[in-house]
């Protein structure tokens, strides 16, 4: 009986709380800020190239080989080379940086995780079939760092003082993004590994709602940083993730695709995780002693493909040259673009 229960309660879905839109699907999504004006293909003053484009068109000085990747592993899966290798690292440089400026523990965890921790973190059972696994030794590989962080405390109480626990990682991602793959999204738009900064916090229940804004806002800046148009859109219950309570997506501008797109997607997950995980914390004073459940918040800050896509797309210059964004160039001993082979 007990397993009978527990199989129907661990398919349950996080309970939504204020301010989420209480509607079934994304139609409830509602857009809270959008930041510089977005120019459209049209708008440009040379022939526009979609992204893929203007990688070719760099050659050997700095490209995707998506050929030679398929090759040696499958479609959709990416290879940067050259100045758009060292474009891709100074990109995940500039984002390390930033989440350590914040005050943040940069942790560089294991790339794979045990089962436990994937049901932990509610990606099992719900998303098991997006999982790459390598089954012989329950392993997976990790499909977002935010499975890692959380499960650093496992079974574990934290002291109330160490709360707020500011935490960030870098990783490679994995996901078979089962289904098909449109023409639209060819490139780095939807493919099977990626780069990303996660943030994630253990905080009090109370502090839950500040930190998720607070998060929210630290992961709009690099975007800013970069001169990226965005828009942040609130989430309606039917388009939460599985474990989320309330979630801000920041949607970085494609002109190619004439849209926005997933860039960060920020999370609070109240004590949805922290109890699959039995994550607690001792409450102080008011003689109170027994542990009780933190609350968990997480963000990436940022995902790299669809920033890539974005800094492909945006600065591309008419002589078929990449200008390199600002901020990126001292992780690029000052290099301001990237010209055509």
């Amino acid at each position: 009986a007990i397993a009978k229960l527990d199989a129907i309660v661990e398919v349950l879905p996080n309970i939504p709380i204020d301010p989420t839109p209480l509607v079934g699907d994304k139609s409830g999504n509602i857009v809270v800020k959008t930041w510089k004006e977005p120019k459209t293909p049209e708008q440009w003053d040379f022939k526009f190239r979609h992204h893929i484009e203007v990688a070719e068109n760099l050659g050997a000085n700095g490209g995707l080989d998506f050929i030679r990747a398929a090759k040696m592993t499958g479609s959709n899966w990416p290879m940067y080379r050259g100045d758009l290798a060292r474009l891709e690292w100074a990109l995940v440089m500039f984002l390390i940086d930033r989440s350590v400026e914040d005050g943040r523990e940069l942790i560089i965890p294991p790339y794979l995780v045990n089962s436990q921790s994937m049901f932990s973190s509610g990606q099992f059972p719900k998303f098991r079939e997006q999982a790459y696994e390598c089954k012989d030794d329950d392993l997976v590989l990790l499909p977002t760092s935010e499975v890692a962080l959380l499960n650093l405390y496992r079974d574990e109480i934290i002291p109330a003082e160490r709360l707020p626990m500011r935490l960030s990682s870098f990783t490679p991602c994995f996901r078979r993004e089962a289904g098909t793959y449109g023409k639209d999204e060819r490139g780095l738009i939807r493919i099977h590994q990626f780069h990303k900064i996660e943030l994630f916090s253990f905080v009090l229940p109370e502090e839950s709602r500040a930190e998720l804004e607070r998060m929210t806002r630290f992961a709009e800046s690099p975007v800013e940083s970069l001169g990226l148009p965005y828009r942040t859109t609130l989430l309606a219950a039917g388009d939460l993730a599985h474990q989320s309570a309330c979630t801000y997506d920041i949607e970085v501008w494609l002109p190619g695709q004439n849209s926005y797109s997933e860039a960060s997607s920020v999370s609070n997950c109240t004590d949805y995780q922290a109890r699959r995980a039995s994550v607690r914390y001792r409450p102080e004073g008011k003689g109170k002693t027994k542990p009780e459940f933190v609350h968990t918040l997480n963000g990436s800050a940022l995902a790299t493909s669809r920033v890539m896509v974005s800094i492909l797309e945006n600065y591309q210059l008419s002589d078929g040259s990449l200008l390199i964004p600002d901020v990126l160039r001292p992780y690029m001993n000052g290099q301001e673009r990237i010209k055509p082979e």
